[in-house]
């Protein structure tokens, strides 16, 4: 049975300043290869085979993006930079009730396929899934993969090889950080599911911010299975600061 693409909405993270670019441009704003980084991910939204404009969540103080995408989005404010769980949580009042699936892309990550974009929501539909993630399996962290040392490492069960939990760099045991799978960030969501659950996310770490990645601590803790694509290394790289924009340019060349 076909997939209904008309029936997936689609949001981007942008809103970012990006203070570590040494600019006062925001982050997604950078070029590379002169074009702006948020411009690769909306093409490759176009190209997704996705009938909707994405919703793009921007900075209320810098509306450069909206002045360089124009009528190819949607645009909704974070006012405050409390994580990307409160970012997505500015998407709900444009899609709820509109759209089944949500697939979060990110506005500073360039290199995401328009053929992972389609898949992830596929996979989400065929399986009926709540919460679908992008993988990537590397075989080491040096080199340009050197940055996803960075990344949260997905835990399977020794079992059913399914996904029972993501943990982050800082929380991660020995063992744990030798595991070579990492979390992209890269998600879609059952709608229905989605927005109840973002709405319950706590901010009770170091930074105070809501986290994306806390939803899939709480489908677990209901017994709800995460579904996961593997996607190729390349497509998982960000770009946070002005010597990984340096790295984004010798993969792109």
């Amino acid at each position: 049975m076909p997939i209904d693409f008309s029936n997936i909405g689609v949001v981007i993270l942008a809103a970012g300043q990006g203070k570590r670019m040494k600019s006062h441009k925001l982050k997604v704003m950078h070029e590379l290869h002169g074009r702006p980084l948020i411009d690769y991910v909306v093409s490759a939204v176009e190209k997704s085979g996705l009938a909707v404009k994405p919703v793009v969540v921007v900075n209320e103080r810098d509306d450069s993006v909206q002045q360089y995408l124009g009528e190819r989005a949607i645009y909704v404010t974070q006012t405050e930079q409390l994580g990307t769980g409160h970012a997505l949580a500015q998407a709900q009042s444009l899609l709820k009730g509109k759209v089944k699936q949500v697939v979060v892309l990110y506005g500073d990550m360039p290199f995401v396929e328009s053929e992972s974009i389609s898949k992830i929501a596929k996979n989400n539909i065929d399986n009926k899934s709540k919460i679908t993630l992008m993988t990537v399996a590397v075989d080491e962290f040096s080199g340009w993969k050197g940055v996803f040392a960075d990344y949260g490492r997905i835990i399977r069960s020794d079992v059913d090889n399914h996904i029972v939990g993501i943990v982050e760099k800082k929380d991660a045991n020995t063992q744990q950080l030798e595991i070579k799978e990492i979390n992209t960030g890269f998600f879609c969501f059952d709608e229905f599911w989605l927005w109840p659950h973002l709405q319950a996310l706590q901010n009770n770490n170091n930074q105070a911010e809501y986290y994306l990645t806390d939803l899939v601590a709480m489908a677990m803790n209901e017994g709800v299975p995460v579904s996961s694509i593997a996607i190729d290394p390349r497509e998982a790289v960000g770009v946070n600061s002005v010597e990984q924009l340096e790295k984004a340019e010798k993969l792109i060349s």
